[in-house]
């Protein structure tokens, strides 16, 4: 500023060196320094931007008083509908018809309520000990979740591991894991890919391999243009905790949430995962991902069918096509073991949606119990409306992009000429805003939905392994120049040991089979 410069333009010119001075000082100060951070929530709110009395709400306040909710108190179900009003919130009839995904604020929700099934109660000593991980960062992440083996336990608690991977984790990283040590996963939504990796590369350029030497926008490049989205940074030390965090930006999320252009993050979004902090956009794409997870899960199964083989071929879904699962490079046992040390979760995340859908119920005397949604112990019957017409509607209300893929391949199974199929799809087109045709199921769906149920099972199965094995394989190849070379090979070599520690359990559990047959 020039000397002898004007009194009304020195004031503002203070004020802005003030504030400047406040931030940085506040950054010196511990993050779990209640001044830290009550000061910074009111520098970089969340994102939900409704106010509350004149207060802004932030998506982190959002999560915690969703958590604050105790299921376990409310109303009992019924057999056939075990999510009573009293206990689940109701999701408005036909939300899914026209949902409007340009939304910026959680008032702007089909309900009050929708979508707090996709939030998971964990202990909140654990769930403050991760929160504490976002604050390291100062680039802004508008949404986050942890997911993973690290948050959600794949194995029998009681399971020990004599690796301690965490230099110094927080009393509550180490009591939730009980001494397993097992890296943290998370991943960050954010709003412009580059200026995130610009700050971030500022703070911790050590968490970057050599590509981060070449610039944020290269980086970015890196992210949008290969693969799934996704940048992952592995093996980093936050708060003393080893994790591992995947940016992808909220397009692009949004994207494959609604429409399963990848199936990536799509896929990990359909097991529980815990969101830390929320934005309305991502809710109602989600509860898109979710719903139509269940109907195609329920194209996959037959007419009577237990909750366990629900969760488990929801849980499957991603795996479809993935190289991973083909190779010895992942647990054969993983999706079995996911839904079974998750099953009380995947009941929160996905019974209100069941209840949503006509043409699907819970048909078990054991659903009439005050606990058994907290019951890891049961496994609650279930039956499905076959008729191709309620089934031809699931399929007409698949995520556009996949459901293309099964059109292509009943086209050539039908042999319907061009001409007639590119009509057909111009009439199914969702993006069109000045149609209101409700998304029913017409001639082809049914037919679709009607077909021999091996072979639909077929044609599903080979839908989801071409959406899934493409961008699950260049996003494999991207991690090898993202992580660098150190990091990949230790990476790979954690995910060939956890092969051949399903494969030995699961010979062991085949001998022990054998054994109990012959006594």
């Amino acid at each position: 500023m020039a000397i002898g410069a004007p009194v009304s333009s020195v004031i503002p010119f203070l004020n802005q060196c003030l504030l400047l001075g406040r931030v940085g000082w506040l950054y010196k100060l511990p993050p779990e320094h209640p001044l830290r951070r009550r000061s910074f929530a009111s520098v970089a709110p969340g994102p939900d931007a409704r106010t509350n009395g004149g207060s802004p709400k932030t998506g982190s306040d959002v999560s915690l008083k969703l958590e604050t909710t105790d299921t376990r108190s409310q109303s009992n179900g019924t057999a056939s509908s075990p999510n009573s009003s009293a206990r689940q919130p109701s999701i408005p009839p036909d939300w899914d018809e026209k949902p409007n995904l340009s939304i910026s604020a959680f008032s702007q929700l089909p309900s009050s309520t929708f979508g707090h099934n996709q939030h998971m109660i964990i202990n909140s000593d654990f769930k403050e000990a991760l929160r504490q991980i976002l604050w390291q960062f100062r680039a802004p992440i508008r949404y986050a979740f942890a997911y993973g083996s690290g948050v959600f336990p794949q194995t029998a608690s009681g399971s020990k591991s004599a690796s301690t991977v965490h230099p110094h984790p927080s009393p509550a990283i180490s009591s939730m894991q009980g001494g397993q040590g097992k890296m943290i996963d998370f991943v960050f939504g954010v709003s412009y890919t580059q200026h995130w990796h610009s700050l971030n590369l500022h703070q911790h350029r050590h968490h970057y391999s050599a590509i981060g030497s070449l610039g944020s926008s290269f980086v970015s490049r890196v992210q949008d243009r290969y693969g799934a989205g996704v940048y992952f940074n592995p093996y980093v030390t936050v708060n003393g905790t080893l994790i591992k965090y995947g940016v992808v930006n909220l397009d692009t999320l949004c994207r494959d949430l609604s429409e399963w252009d990848t199936l990536y993050l799509a896929g990990r979004l359909q097991k529980p995962v815990k969101i830390l902090r929320d934005d309305p956009r991502v809710r109602l794409a989600n509860q898109l991902n979710l719903i139509s997870a269940v109907r195609t899960a329920l194209l996959l199964l037959p007419s009577e069918f237990t909750e366990q083989d629900l969760y488990g071929t929801i849980a499957g879904l991603s795996y479809l096509g993935d190289p991973r699962m083909s190779l010895p490079a992942e647990n054969p046992n993983k999706v079995a073991n996911i839904v079974k040390y998750q099953l009380p979760n995947f009941r929160r995340l996905y019974a209100p949606l069941i209840e949503n859908l006509p043409n699907v119920a819970f048909h078990d005397a054991s659903c009439t119990s005050s606990d058994w949604m907290d019951d890891p112990e049961t496994n609650a019957t279930m039956a499905q409306d076959m008729d191709p017409k309620k089934r031809g509607n699931m399929v007409r209300r698949l995520p556009r992009a996949f459901r293309a893929k099964l059109y292509f391949r009943y086209q050539s199974k039908f042999q319907i000429p061009q001409r007639d199929f590119d009509k057909m799809l111009e009439e199914s087109d969702d993006k069109d805003p000045t149609r209101v045709k409700r998304q029913q199921g017409g001639v082809f769906e049914q037919r679709v939905a009607g077909d021999r149920p091996e072979d639909l099972r077929k044609e599903v199965k080979r839908s989801i392994k071409s959406t899934v094995q493409w961008p699950s394989a260049t996003q494999s190849l991207k991690a090898i120049a993202t992580a660098g070379l150190v990091r990949s090979i230790r990476y790979v070599r954690e995910k060939m040991a956890k092969h051949r520690q399903g494969q030995h359990q699961r010979e062991t559990r085949t001998r022990q089979a054998g054994f109990g047959s012959t006594k």
